[in-house]
């Protein structure tokens, strides 16, 4: 009761939505769209509208395809200037093939495909300029559809894995993922957030966690120990302090899920709730050198039969010479065992810009879950960007002592992704 009252004033104190652009080697932005959240991740609305404007140095650079889609990317600029628009899109398809299935599996392939449609409406202040506060709505769509017997998202069971192996590649058709009203004060300073949105798009990120462009296992992008609430309505808040520390906080229904159907706290009030408080060297940095260590509880749910659950998260990464980011998470939990995918969990990594837009980036992850069964994680990664618009992900995981195979399993995996 105590964390929830603590964690409820925390979220009042704000929550900010976008950041101020970097004012030293910043890519360039096709339509103007620079800014990055403060304290939400890339998969964030804002996150996203920034990513995928982002102008990249692709292998191929096509200036007769590229250049004559300036207009469009010229009229999303205006829009912005003119009415405070903001829109963009991506569609992304993943497929995965493993080396073994479980005893009484026979699926080892899925393939599946998103599209991502996101939308931020400035209707109080400025978003344009740096030091202006403003409001606005978050919206962001995707639809979700497989394109085999099984989506990504539901491999691991026939592998005998405990975990996902192809974040949110599933099949839940048309969803509402973010609909919700963000207040910056002080600056961008602080902020709020009120509506529907996915705790870990905002709590205990890292700015290598993008499941369109990074790793695709949740236990290398996430802390697995963490009972992740889908998402939900609720609210959540933040403030820097002293331009380098800050605290974060926030609480959602704890029922919530992609396919409710936007019903309001039909459980009633079960909550999960969240806290943070994390440094970096300036807001700006905050994806590239962070520090913070998260606390989050989730009430028990009658309805569902699912047990309270509560837990501590470490998470660290920083980027050095703009080309090598190693990462480091370690989470510890206890109860809600029906719906998170460890007790104990360590993970390390690194990414490395190699050239141009490439990244390459290796992850690997220890776990013990509520059965006391332990799993170990790897996955590397190499995303080439062929075009301005258009990347390639091709990738390999190893799932060591899966929980319902007796053997270890290879998993291959290849990524593509539109940009719009």
């Amino acid at each position: 009761m105590y964390l929830r009252l603590f964690l409820v004033v925390l979220s009042l104190i704000g929550f900010s939505a976008q950041a101020e652009p970097e004012q030293t080697q910043e890519p360039d932005h096709k339509s103007g769209f620079s800014n990055r959240p403060v304290f939400g991740g890339p998969n964030s609305p804002a996150g996203q509208m920034e990513e995928t404007d982002r102008v990249r140095e692709p292998v191929f650079r096509l200036p007769e395809i590229y250049d004559r889609t300036q207009s469009w990317r010229d009229w999303k600029q205006r829009l912005n200037e003119e009415h405070g628009l903001q829109f963009s899109g991506h569609y992304t398809t993943l497929y995965q093939q493993i080396s073994d299935t479980a005893p009484g599996q026979t699926d080892d392939k899925a393939s599946s495909g998103v599209l991502r449609g996101t939308a931020i409406w400035t209707l109080l202040g400025d978003s344009t300029q740096i030091d202006s506060d403003f409001g606005a709505i978050n919206v962001m769509l995707d639809h979700r559809h497989k394109f085999r017997d099984i989506a990504p998202a539901d491999l691991a069971g026939q592998a005998g894995y405990v975990g996902v192996t192809g974040t949110l590649y599933g099949d839940t058709d048309l969803v509402v993922v973010n609909l919700n009203w963000t207040q910056s004060f002080n600056s961008r300073k602080a902020g709020i957030l009120v509506g529907r949105y996915d705790p870990s798009d905002y709590m205990n990120i890292l700015g290598y966690v993008n499941p369109w462009t990074t790793f695709s296992n949740v236990s290398i992008l996430l802390d697995s120990s963490v009972a992740y609430s889908d998402a939900g309505w609720g609210a959540a808040g933040g403030t820097w302090i002293r331009d380098q520390w800050y605290v974060l906080a926030g609480f959602n229904d704890a029922n919530g899920k992609l396919t409710d159907n936007l019903d309001f706290f039909d459980s009633g009030s079960e909550f999960f709730s969240w806290g943070e408080i994390g440094w970096s060297p300036s807001k700006q940095a905050r994806y590239f050198k962070n520090i913070h260590l998260t606390t989050w509880h989730v009430d028990e749910r009658n309805d569902a039969g699912i047990d309270s659950g509560r837990g501590v998260a470490f998470a660290a990464n920083w980027t050095f010479d703009e080309k090598w980011m190693p990462f480091l998470r370690a989470g510890l939990s206890d109860g809600a065992e029906q719906v998170k995918i460890y007790d104990k969990s360590i993970g390390t990594g690194l990414i490395w810009r190699y050239a141009r837009a490439d990244l390459i980036g290796v992850g690997v992850n220890w776990g013990e879950t509520p059965g006391s069964d332990e799993q170990v994680t790897w996955e590397a990664f190499w995303r080439v960007q062929f075009a301005q618009n258009f990347s390639i992900t091709p990738s390999v995981q190893y799932l060591v002592d899966p929980v319902g195979n007796p053997d270890n399993v290879w998993l291959s995996g290849l990524r593509m992704r539109l940009t719009f």
